[in-house]
């Protein structure tokens, strides 16, 4: 995967604001352990913390530092919604039992996030005020409505707005179609979280090691055996947690999803007045769009969006633009405003739009494909994915394992896959 300038970890807004990394030392020397996990991110870390609590023995192999990847380059909102299905369509697609399994855990999700915070004492700048979906057209409130009720028939507090409580809560004449409210929801600060993650996981007794990325994984002697540079760890069983930045290790899971740029902007602080009339109850949103746009507000006032050009060459300034012009349109109250922040992440796609749990063989286990919903179901793939290698039954834990299905013509296809945001484009501006 090549790196545009805006893959420059000093780019992201997050790595100015989070509290400090813990120590993460390099593996060097050779090391064993219950259960080696290959990635650091919300997946990684969330595995390696519910195993440690269990009593296991965890090392944790991360290329760079914890949080590196997009687990600390997103836009920060914590979502207990799929990203495209509603709950009957999963309850269609995996049957009554495991079709509501599969919700309670998706609508549990951010409420995990949250839990986790509080009970671990996480800086992360939490705000579980609600997650906000506004109609960007008024033909868009067939689907919100349908979204919204079939949560609300679960038990989960999502509630409908209608047009002038939507205008109100957004705080943008934009959004004047109505919308809806998943209560449990809310947004963090995703640098800051990741850390927190990894600093819970090594009170817990885990291990992690920074700069030491796995090189080959093999068997050897009854064991798993992950090299790095500089070392290896040995273990009765392996968690692939790579998701976006899945490599060669396993190929056949980096042919099964499609790594995508994703790419966000922060302006610079907006003074309190203005940043009061903004999102006023300090709400994350996410609108109808499928190019989706997305807005929320970090402790310094900044606002913070997602971006989405076709062409990832030039994104620095082309999304400087571009993000000037939506704020326009969404906040006119804002007014000029320098953008201050343009960064990017890898997230992992599946074609259906939904996580996948693997067991690729005896030991060895991988959650991934989040497709835009990465902070609430990764962490909640790490509690699936410790209880399974604690040895719970499959029909136990959701997602329900999975063989892994390979995209056909994967390295021609994944490049292309950019090319649908024009799609998405024209399909947003439709009735």
């Amino acid at each position: 995967m090549s790196q545009a300038p805006t893959a420059d970890f000093s780019r992201n807004l997050w790595t100015h604001t989070a509290e400090p990394p813990p120590e993460t030392p390099q593996l060097v020397g050779n090391a064993s352990a219950d259960c080696v996990i290959v990635g650091g991110g919300f997946t990684g870390l969330s595995t390696a913390l519910h195993l440690a609590e269990k009593g296991a023995a965890v090392i944790v192999l991360e290329a760079e530092a914890p949080g590196f990847g997009a687990s600390g380059r997103n836009n920060g909102q914590v979502i207990p919604a799929f990203s495209r299905h509603n709950p009957d369509d999963i309850v269609a697609l995996f049957g009554e039992e495991r079709g509501e399994q599969m919700n309670a855990w998706v609508g549990d999700s951010a409420s995990l996030v949250f839990d986790l915070i509080r009970k671990h004492g996480i800086r992360c700048e939490a705000a579980q005020n609600g997650w906000l979906q506004p109609a960007h057209r008024a033909s868009r409130m067939v689907g919100v409505r349908a979204k919204q009720s079939q949560w609300a028939k679960r038990g989960k507090p999502a509630r409908l707005l209608d047009g002038a409580e939507t205008e109100a809560m957004t705080g943008s004449p934009y959004y004047r179609h109505g919308g809806w409210i998943h209560e449990e929801g809310g947004h963090i600060h995703p640098l800051g979280y990741s850390r927190g993650l990894a600093r819970a996981a090594l009170a817990a007794g885990a291990a992690i090691h920074g700069k030491s990325p796995a090189t080959s994984l093999d068997r050897a002697e009854g064991k798993w055996r992950v090299q790095t540079p500089r070392g290896s760890v040995s273990a009765d069983t392996v968690v692939l947690a790579t998701n976006g930045y899945t490599g060669s290790l396993w190929p056949r899971l980096r042919q099964s999803i499609v790594p995508f740029r994703t790419f966000h902007a922060a302006t610079a602080p907006m003074s309190d007045n203005i940043a009061g009339s903004v999102l006023p109850g300090n709400h994350g949103l996410s609108d109808t769009r499928q190019e989706l746009w997305a807005f929320r507000k970090d402790q310094g006032n900044r606002l913070i969006t997602t971006a989405a050009p076709i062409s990832p060459f030039g994104a620095s300034a082309k999304i400087a633009r571009t993000t000037k012009a939506r704020l326009e349109e969404a906040f006119p109250q804002i007014g000029e405003i320098d953008i201050a922040h343009v960064w990017e992440g890898w997230i992992a796609m599946t074609p259906e739009l939904l996580p996948r749990l693997h067991e690729l063989a005896g030991g060895v286990f991988a959650g991934l494909g989040y497709s835009g919903r990465g902070i609430a179901m990764a962490t909640a793939m790490g509690a699936s994915l410790a209880e399974r290698v604690m040895g719970a039954p499959a029909s136990a834990v959701a997602p329900p394992p999975s063989p892994i299905r390979t995209l056909p013509m994967h390295d021609i296809v994944a490049p292309l896959s950019r090319a649908l945001i024009g799609y998405y484009r024209w399909k947003d501006g439709k009735g």
